[in-house]
């Protein structure tokens, strides 16, 4: 850090992107990313708008709100589009925390919540998960602030569902609650519905998971057109063309091409009960996801462990540090061929401890 570095950022603990290997071929289940390709629609249109780059994206995003109007059964102006799902994030924390309205969020949850909060220098009320990696939507009731929550949560995956999430946000009126729908096509149901009836109600989605446009960078920010104007005046304060044409483009194929969707959507869901089947055979715990990923630990094998065996085997997982998750995993559902070099090294790691825990050699 160089010495003109603004000491308002001294304390700053920055986001930590899973790893994104070079030179190694790995089994890459550490960063959430589809095992599939963008749908053929998205890969066509954004060639097609290649051949107009030397012009401004449309900083409206026209075409995209209409279509993901008609798709979700709003109206154009309940949509904001961003670079990621993490900028309509970081526009959350900007337009509705300050140090009256601090933001609140779990112990256990994605990390750039914390991160966020202190990039825009606004304090944090930090409640607990239960010990089981429930969240309690009580404990959210009259929360005082701005509530952030990820459904399905991160790095558990673990969901509410709908019932409770409304009514966290009925017990919230008078403050800002985001629902963070990252992963919400893997089997929870989805807030969208609700926008209509509470003002207070910001729900995020991504289309990197489920529609497998990671390295496409597009968020999706639905709402009433109120808070939609809040987040946008944000927007257009910063950088208004902030979403690149091909972009545009390659969302507009993945919300046209719903038959491609559903049937990657359900690869990924089977695969994942499959994987878990296998895995407490296994000897192994995993909560109950409704995400593109299993969250798992095995009481012969700490997490750590687990995560460095697996990569000198040549395959990529999510392990953290914090205290209470610090013996669990988090495994990416990739494709069927990919979870089964996954579980044969799970196998071999386990069967190894096992035999060292009985006296035996561990190789």
């Amino acid at each position: 850090m160089s010495r003109y570095f603004s000491e308002k950022y001294g304390g700053l603990v920055p986001y930590v992107p899973g790893e994104q290997p070079r030179g190694r071929s790995f089994v890459k289940l550490n960063t959430n990313e589809s095992p599939f390709p963008p749908s053929p629609y998205a890969q066509r249109f954004a060639r097609e708008a290649a051949g107009d780059l030397r012009l401004y994206s449309d900083p409206e995003c026209r075409r995209l709100r209409e279509t993901a109007a008609e798709y979700f059964g709003l109206a154009p102006d309940c949509f904001v589009f961003t670079n990621g799902s993490d900028e309509i994030l970081y526009f959350a924390f900007s337009a509705y925390c300050d140090s009256s309205h601090p933001a609140v969020f779990a112990d256990i949850t994605y990390g750039f919540y914390k991160v966020f909060a202190g990039v825009c220098g606004v304090p944090a009320r930090i409640i607990p998960l239960k010990d089981d990696f429930t969240l309690d939507p009580e404990d959210y009731f009259g929360a005082g602030g701005t509530v952030f929550i990820a459904n399905p949560n991160a790095p558990t995956g673990i969901a509410l569902t709908p019932g409770d999430i409304e009514r966290i946000v009925a017990a919230n009126r008078d403050s800002i609650v985001v629902i963070d729908e990252a992963y919400v096509d893997f089997g929870a149901g989805s807030a969208v519905g609700l926008v209509n009836k509470y003002p207070n109600l910001l729900v995020t989605q991504t289309f990197s998971k489920s529609r497998s446009l990671a390295g496409g960078r597009l968020g999706m920010g639905i709402a009433c057109p109120e808070l939609i104007s809040d987040i946008e005046t944000l927007r257009y304060s910063t950088n208004p063309y902030n979403v690149g044409s091909m972009t545009q483009a390659a969302g507009i194929g993945a919300l046209l091409d719903r038959e491609y969707f559903e049937e990657c959507r359900n690869k990924i869901i089977s695969v994942r009960g499959s994987t878990e089947k296998r895995l407490r055979e296994l000897g192994f715990d995993c909560t109950d996801s409704s995400a593109n990923f299993i969250f798992a630990e095995h009481p012969r094998v700490s997490g750590e462990t687990f995560y460095r065996e697996l990569r000198e085997r040549g395959i990529l997982v999510r392990h953290f540090d914090a205290p209470r998750i610090s013996n669990r995993n988090r495994i990416t559902v990739g494709s069927a061929e990919e979870m089964e070099l996954f579980l044969a090294a799970a196998g071999e790691i386990v069967k190894a401890a096992e035999r060292k825990d009985d006296g035996g050699p561990g190789d």
